[in-house]
């Protein structure tokens, strides 16, 4: 697809091979400028009042992690949000405009990108283990927790997609550690659509022992089926340090073992939950988000789905329904931050 505003020299800088970090921060770099400069919803809000601030980190493993935040500049924050990215993606692109938003709202705003995701070392989209990825956003969020500045403040998790798995192992590892968790099309379980056959699904979990890396799983073109905007999925093109390759090996049997553990275990669900979920996604299943609601053993949930939405509810639909969802999250939280603030009330 051509990108307007795009030359030679970008499209040789787009064509590299971003198996390896490098190529994916010249990319950044090379077309953050014309990332932010396109028409979409997202990219309207002003960065006025909101302080914004990225680094790289090494964790405990030795890999530098991109990380992002984004602060009121004038007021202490409500509370504080930790995102969880979906698959092949990052912190960069569509959820800068997120952030912005929920930032000029009176929110904290804290994102990194995963090992091998986005701008951080790592083999591209490679998930070796799906609860290590878990033990090092858990690693990263724990230190800006602990940090006095954030340290009183109420704190939710907020997942998209995969991310919403991110985010409900994290809970199930750490049970007592947040306030909440908000779930925009959680990946609770792949749609059966995206899912190969039970044959070559068996195939191929062989196969992930002998050559884990390797990019064989088939599957279907992600933006067509999660961006139910026309323009918008176009746009998509733009988020140009996005996976769009096959999922490797070890990545995809990751995830299907991910969801199947999360499924079995709804029930130690037990934190404020909200869920999200477009009723005609078959990216992730909207009706294994009923089931988390109906299963989840809080009495504090609350489960909205969209008419006619597809999976990327913040990026890929009309902007009527963008900014119903993102009023529907921010009403939720500051109902939230206040129940945190005050326990009685």
């Amino acid at each position: 697809m051509g990108l307007p505003g795009v030359d030679r020299e970008l499209k040789k800088i787009l064509n590299a091979n971003m198996d390896q970090v490098d190529a994916r921060r010249r990319a950044r770099e090379a077309f953050k400028d014309i990332q932010l400069g396109i028409d979409h919803i997202l990219f309207k809000t002003p960065c006025d009042g909101i302080k914004m601030e990225e680094s790289y980190e090494k964790n405990s493993k030795g890999l530098e992690i991109f990380c992002k935040s984004w602060l009121p500049e004038s007021s202490t924050p409500k509370a504080a949000l930790f995102y969880c990215h979906g698959y092949g993606d990052t912190c960069s692109f569509f959820f800068e405009g997120i952030a912005r938003k929920l930032a000029s709202s009176g929110y904290a705003v804290f994102a990194m990108d995963y090992p091998g995701f986005g701008l951080s070392e790592g083999l591209h989209c490679f998930i070796p283990s799906f609860d290590g990825l878990v033990d090092d956003v858990i690693e990263h969020y724990s230190k800006i927790k602990e940090n006095p500045e954030f340290r009183s403040l109420p704190s939710f998790l907020f997942g998209q997609s995969m991310g919403g798995a991110v985010a409900l192992k994290i809970h199930l590892k750490q049970p007592k550690a947040w306030d909440g968790a908000i779930l925009v099309a959680p990946m609770c379980k792949i749609a059966d659509d995206m899912v190969p056959p039970k044959l070559v699904t068996n195939l191929l979990i062989g196969l992930a022992n002998v050559l884990p890396r390797h990019k064989l799983v088939p599957n279907k073109d992600l933006a067509e089926a999660a961006f139910r905007d026309l323009k918008k999925r176009e746009q998509t093109a733009y988020n140009v340090i996005a996976y769009k390759d096959k999922p490797r090996l070890q990545s995809a049997v990751e995830l299907l073992r991910t969801t199947q553990e999360i499924e079995r275990r709804l029930k130690e669900v037990s934190l404020p939950l909200f869920i999200l979920h477009g009723k005609a996604d078959t990216v992730t299943d909207p009706s294994v988000s009923k089931a988390l609601y109906e299963n989840a053993s809080c009495s504090d949930k609350k489960l909205k789905l969209y008419e006619d939405a597809y999976h990327a509810l913040l990026e890929g639909e009309p902007d009527e329904v963008i900014t119903e969802v993102f009023e529907d999250i921010i009403s939720w939280l500051d109902e939230h931050s206040l129940k945190q603030k005050h326990p009685s009330s």
